[in-house]
């Protein structure tokens, strides 16, 4: 991972993404991972494909993270995406934070993931069982794509 936040077109080494958080004087490591469910609002999802603004992204993310430690008592706190396609269970985003009590670590990586979700330049492809697709932001919203103009 180049920084606290990073976009990976690769499977992500979860353990090796904890591990960066450990600290001696950490006695809280919280992490999140968002995976690929098969449904969305009632349709069978088979896949998805991410795609991102890579490096508006990026930038963006290393905000977000800096913000968490300024508004939160954390030693650590890293944020993953993945991009490209993924099936089904793959890990599309994962989050951590550590610091000395449970809270902060709890607080700083709930606001890592929602601010994520909100500001960060990332679309998501769904790929529907039916044959049909449907772009959406991370935080669910359709992507309007001139397509009904």
């Amino acid at each position: 991972m180049s920084g606290a936040f990073d976009l990976s077109d690769a499977p992500l080494d979860l353990a090796a993404l904890a591990g960066a958080l450990d600290s001696a004087s950490a006695g809280a490591c919280v992490t999140f991972e968002g995976r690929v469910r098969n449904h969305n609002e009632g349709k069978p999802v088979v896949r998805l494909a991410y795609q991102a603004y890579a490096a508006l992204a990026r930038a963006e993310g290393e905000r977000i993270v800096a913000e968490a430690h300024e508004r939160y008592a954390i030693e650590h706190a890293a944020c993953v995406h993945r991009v490209g396609t993924l099936a089904i269970g793959d890990v599309a985003v994962w989050v951590g934070a550590s610091a000395a009590h449970r809270d902060a670590a709890f607080a700083a990586c709930r606001y890592v993931i929602d601010e994520i979700k909100r500001r960060v330049p990332i679309w998501k492809n769904e790929f529907y069982a039916d044959g049909e697709s449907g772009w959406l932001h991370p935080d669910g919203t359709p992507v309007d794509d001139g397509a009904a103009r």
